[in-house]
């Protein structure tokens, strides 16, 4: 069985990396793995982490580029690499450009595509936006759909997909959390050179960590969260650690909301092993990524949410997460309880993580190829699969 994987972005590679060796380790199947380069500069360091490089890099990624232009490119590019391959399966995850430009590759080469990460839903195409759309889109194009949770299964079953065509699997970040944590855990030098690189906090200070990117909080919801953090960082007993989105916007918001503030750091996107190492850290987390939801939970770090619902509502049911949206008095309130009150932090972080065992990836590449689930290798057997450059498909799908 031949199975390609189609993967751009940084959130991709973590939650398809366990997928891609578990995939590599199954009998009589071949794998391969696409790169369209949506996330060019965060990509490559969070595939080196778990060993991975592309056989197919399309490098798409073009300053200004809109998402027409990129769906219509990956779309192309996608479609050769699928003409060469000839795949049985095309593996996508989540909710990107490059998840919905594969699935719509694949459908029109008359593949089956299978979706990871599927059923996750707020019933609003406009928030996360475009993602909740790529997300519905998929799942009419999709022939296999591996739910993280019995919630996002229900999701499916409830927009008219046979529930044969659905399996809960957990969510695969979880695989790769533990991955991570085994690998931080059993290598001291790594951990020493992480805490000297990201020495945070200091001493008698607790630790915020926040990140904000989502497009439809970029016209004033952003700079509210950021208002907030601002707030917040008169607080002595704090540091604040925010990591700036590549998107130029989320940058001058940023910058000109919390720079040059004391104890508080703008740093660049980390990659997974640095930001675990500051998750770790963290006394609680402020953001709106679903993806770092996910990883807070696997870790048991509050999470408030700046938005105004989650697809992940798993995380709030159990208590983990709170949706506190993106006003800037009710954040700083938020933000005060938690650090204010131990008996509050303790009881969110002590909730069960809601988005599996570790052991999504074995059941994926198990249901795919109807094999007994294997173990995902230990850290230290983990290599970069084979890898195929292949110029003269990337060449022309860039050039389209």
């Amino acid at each position: 069985m031949r199975v390609l994987t189609v993967l751009g972005t940084r959130p991709e590679a973590v939650k398809l990396a366990p997928v891609l060796h578990a995939l590599a380790a199954a009998p009589g199947v071949t794998s391969r793995l696409c790169s369209t380069g949506q996330h060019r500069e965060l990509l490559a360091p969070a595939l080196a982490c778990f060993g991975l490089r592309p056989d197919h890099d399309l490098a798409l990624m073009r300053a200004g580029q809109g998402l027409d232009t990129l769906l219509a490119r990956a779309v192309e590019g996608v479609g050769a690499v699928i003409a060469a391959e000839r795949p049985d399966w095309v593996v996508v995850q989540g909710d990107t450009t490059t998840t919905l430009a594969a699935a719509l590759a694949a459908f029109h080469a008359g593949v089956a595509v299978a979706h990871v990460e599927a059923g996750l839903r707020t019933r609003d195409l406009a928030a996360p936006w475009p993602e909740e759309g790529n997300r519905q889109l998929v799942a009419r194009l999709a022939r296999r759909h591996f739910a993280p949770t019995a919630g996002a299964a229900a999701n499916l079953r409830a927009e008219g997909i046979p529930a044969s065509a659905i399996e809960v699997t957990g969510n695969t970040v979880i695989d790769a959390l533990r991955w991570l944590e085994a690998r931080l855990d059993a290598d001291q030098a790594l951990g020493e050179a992480l805490a000297a690189r990201l020495p945070f906090p200091a001493p008698g200070r607790r630790l915020i960590l926040a990140t904000g990117h989502r497009r439809e909080s970029l016209r004033s919801g952003l700079a509210r969260v950021c208002a907030a953090l601002r707030m917040v960082a008169a607080r002595e007993d704090v540091e604040i650690v925010f990591l700036v989105h590549r998107n130029p916007a989320v940058g001058e918001t940023a910058r000109t909301l919390l720079g040059g503030l004391p104890r508080v750091h703008l740093l660049a996107p980390q990659d997974p092993l640095a930001f675990l190492h500051l998750l770790r850290r963290a006394d609680l987390v402020v953001t709106d990524s679903g993806g770092v939801l996910e990883e807070a939970a696997g870790v048991g770090r509050p999470v408030l949410v700046t938005r105004e619902a989650t697809e992940r509502p798993e995380a709030v049911a159990c208590g983990l997460a709170r949706v506190v949206g993106t006003r800037t008095g009710a954040l700083v309130a938020a933000i005060d309880r938690l650090l204010d009150d131990p008996a509050a932090r303790a009881e969110m972080a002590a909730a069960r993580n809601p988005f599996g065992d570790g052991r999504a990836a074995q059941r994926i590449a198990a249901r795919l190829r109807g094999l007994p689930a294997g173990a995902l290798p230990p850290a230290s057997q983990m290599r970069p699969v084979r890898v195929r450059r292949s110029g003269r498909v990337a060449a022309s799908a860039a050039a389209g």
